[in-house]
């Protein structure tokens, strides 16, 4: 296997992968990839990893351990926003705690964080043993039961170091798309999001003034964003004891339905 160069007359030369094959008593080459839009510094990588000029970087003991700082410094802001405090230090609660600083580490699946904290002390740092599939699942399941006092301990939290209710509050709605077609939410209705043709569901969440949240709301696809409006008026009042609500929104946020809720 080998890279090569193949000039053009009137335009750049190609960068091929290739592999060289015997056919009879004919040596013949075929491309495996194009790698024309690489930069010439990882192309360069790659010949020399082919070359073998790596090789002596995989032999031997691991020459270092699992990541240590993000999770370290994760925590901190988690204790000093409370986080820590409200999931709990049970199992279940480290466990929750881990997949909500996954979230800001590695942007990615639920599924995803369970190999990204493969690679992290979650041990040394959070306490939690081991972290696989069945334990990601079990742990969203947790979530979902605890939403509302999680939630409400963290209002709670904010108002108190605010010293007062808030003022004014934030509140937005988005979608997210599904790739699978079995999800009790999924529906087809307005994308945001640009993925024509799936499933998605609604998603509204009510903040304070500087964007922390009070409270996340899920809805089915097809809702449209008027149904959504009575949602954070239901969470301002009981859970903010806030005794007077002014809605603003847009003309065609602020529509009869939400009225008259």
């Amino acid at each position: 296997m080998s890279i090569e160069i193949v000039p053009k007359r009137t335009a750049p030369p190609a960068i091929l992968r290739r592999e060289s094959f015997r056919d009879g008593d004919q040596i013949r080459k075929r491309t495996l990839a194009n790698l024309s839009h690489w930069e010439p510094v990882r192309v360069e990588a790659l010949r020399r990893a082919l070359r073998g000029a790596c090789d002596h970087l995989t032999g031997g003991d691991p020459i270092c351990g699992p990541v240590f700082g993000v999770l370290d410094a994760l925590q901190h802001v988690a204790d000093d926003l409370g986080i820590t405090g409200v999931l709990g230090r049970r199992r279940p609660g480290k466990r929750s705690l881990l997949l909500t600083l996954a979230r800001v580490a590695h942007p990615g699946s639920r599924l995803s964080a369970v190999r990204w904290a493969q690679q992290q002390a979650v041990g040394e740092v959070l306490g939690v043993g081991g972290f696989d599939e069945d334990d990601r699942s079990r742990t969203l399941e947790t979530v979902a039961q605890r939403q509302d006092h999680v939630a409400q301990a963290l209002s709670r939290r904010s108002v108190h170091r605010q010293g007062r209710t808030p003022v004014g509050c934030l509140y937005a709605v988005t979608s997210s798309s599904l790739a699978g077609e079995q999800h009790d939410l999924g529906a087809y209705g307005s994308h945001r999001d640009g993925k024509k043709g799936k499933r998605h569901m609604v998603v509204g969440w009510l903040t304070d003034e500087a964007g922390a949240p009070f409270a996340v709301r899920v809805c089915a696809g097809h809702m449209a964003d008027p149904s959504t409006v009575p949602t954070p008026m239901a969470i301002l009042k009981p859970r903010l004891h806030v005794a007077e609500v002014v809605f603003v929104g847009a003309r065609g946020r602020v529509q009869a339905k939400g009225k008259a809720a």
